[in-house]
């Protein structure tokens, strides 16, 4: 079976580090490049070549990208992709109105799909939280986030995209709050609040590789896709 040519953007990151070290042992990918900030620093064991973000005509053809850098670059790298022609898988995260029009223009040449979340577990809990919504329509909704010191946006992607899911099917407005403390990788609660009682879906992320996993394997399955603006919960569940 011919392997899947990868590229991953944002690879001297903590993600980006990752997905190069479990897609270096993933049969169905050959990675090709790591694309790095605007200087390339070695990164320990890769054996793929290394880019900056401005040298992207030098990087080799490929399949299909995933990217987990910064939003001041969004732009550029989707249009990269449209000038290869190559699908694109998105988790980076605090994008603008703007950057989400262009990427659902861009959707009109290549296959994109964004994520607040690759993990299989909180794809679940958004389609339970879509279901318990429907139902508990008049009921207050509030979602609490934890993450590491280090997360920048607040709340994040995760806690947003799990209000969204309520809003939409409830109609009413989520509270957010927000936590950052030491390194916890991620903490999700959505709170249904209703007389005289409530409920709590809940997912905690123990290890990063859950939502490395879940890329590689949106990559894989987004790769011979037809343009268009996908949902990670569409591919997997």
């Amino acid at each position: 079976m011919k392997k899947t040519q990868l590229i991953i953007i944002g690879a001297s990151g903590r993600m980006g580090r990752a997905l190069l070290r479990i897609a270096a042992a993933d049969d169905r990918f050959d990675l090709v490049a790591g694309i790095t900030g605007r200087t390339v620093s070695p990164i320990e064991s890769v054996a793929c070549p290394l880019f900056a973000i401005n040298q992207f005509e030098q990087v080799p053809r490929f399949d299909v990208a995933i990217d987990f850098s910064q939003p001041e670059a969004f732009e550029s790298i989707l249009q990269f992709c449209k000038s290869r022609n190559a699908p694109l898988v998105s988790g980076t995260t605090g994008l603008t109105v703007s950057q989400k029009q262009a990427m659902t223009d861009a959707a009109n040449v290549i296959a994109v799909l964004w994520a607040s979340n690759f993990s299989l577990g909180v794809a679940v809990l958004n389609d339970l939280v879509c279901r318990a919504a429907k139902v508990l329509e008049n009921w207050g909704v509030e979602i609490t986030e934890t993450h590491h010191v280090h997360k920048n946006d607040a709340p994040s992607g995760t806690a947003l995209t799990l209000g969204g899911s309520a809003e939409q099917n409830a109609g009413q407005v989520a509270k957010y709050v927000s936590y950052r403390e030491g390194e916890v990788i991620g903490d999700h609660t959505v709170k249904f609040i209703g007389p005289g009682e409530f409920i709590e879906l809940r997912h905690n992320a123990l290890d990063r590789d859950i939502f490395v996993r879940g890329a590689l394997e949106a990559a894989y399955r987004l790769r011979e896709k037809s343009p268009g603006l996908y949902q990670f919960s569409e591919l997997i569940l």
